[in-house]
């Protein structure tokens, strides 16, 4: 039985927007910024450094330094320290919750590498968004008219840096198909979206069981 469903998205392809109409059609728990405000509550750091690690790599000259520092007679501090906090602490903190959703179920769980880290996990199940530049660009340019001549720039970018992201924590090629249970290309609309995902993960018999309730 299918508890939790994972969403990786192409920026500007709206995936983010289809998790949450998936998650109010199942009535499900929707994971995508809370995740850093309870991370940033766990870690005893502030919600703009959490955010400021969030599927993101740290810089080079930052991991060159810090495996300098590692490799020297000084170590890290073994309790945790919010001036050490980075990218990697983020993504342990990030493991440790998605297990935890796990658990709990019934959540419908926004990025932050989740397919990769759940690959192997029961009850899971995991769909990519994706959808032509164009329509990512008209979306990118309606919602940051300011930087509408940098849309197709912005666009790749970010794709790239979850790319990358899942690539350093996981060893994963974020854009593999063979991640996923389901892609799902956003020009059907959410509608469309949400109803192929909910007869492709078998899901169809417990939402009449919970609207019969």
């Amino acid at each position: 039985m299918i508890r939790v469903i994972t969403v990786e998205r192409e920026y500007g392809s709206q995936g983010a927007e289809f998790a949450y109409h998936l998650a109010h059609r199942l009535q499900w728990k929707l994971v995508d910024q809370c995740l850093i405000d309870e991370i940033a509550a766990k870690a005893g750091i502030t919600k703009k450094l959490a955010e400021s690690c969030d599927e993101r790599l740290d810089p080079w000259y930052y991991r060159f330094g810090k495996a300098f520092w590692h490799g020297s007679i000084e170590r890290l501090p073994a309790t945790p320290d919010p001036e050490f906090f980075d990218a990697e602490r983020m993504v342990e903190f990030v493991r440790d919750y998605l297990h935890q959703l796990v658990k709990t179920g019934h959540c419908v769980i926004v990025g932050r590498g989740a397919t990769s880290a759940l690959l192997t996990t029961p009850g899971v199940f995991h769909l990519f968004v994706h959808a032509s530049m164009k329509r990512k660009a008209e979306w990118f340019e309606k919602n940051f008219p300011q930087h509408a001549n940098d849309a197709e720039q912005e666009i790749l970018a970010t794709d790239k840096r979850r790319s990358a992201y899942v690539r350093r924590f996981y060893n994963r090629d974020w854009t593999d198909y063979r991640l996923y249970h389901l892609m799902l290309n956003s020009c059907m609309g959410f509608d469309a979206m949400v109803n192929a995902t909910i007869d492709a993960a078998g899901l169809s018999a417990s939402i009449s069981q919970h609207v019969e309730r």
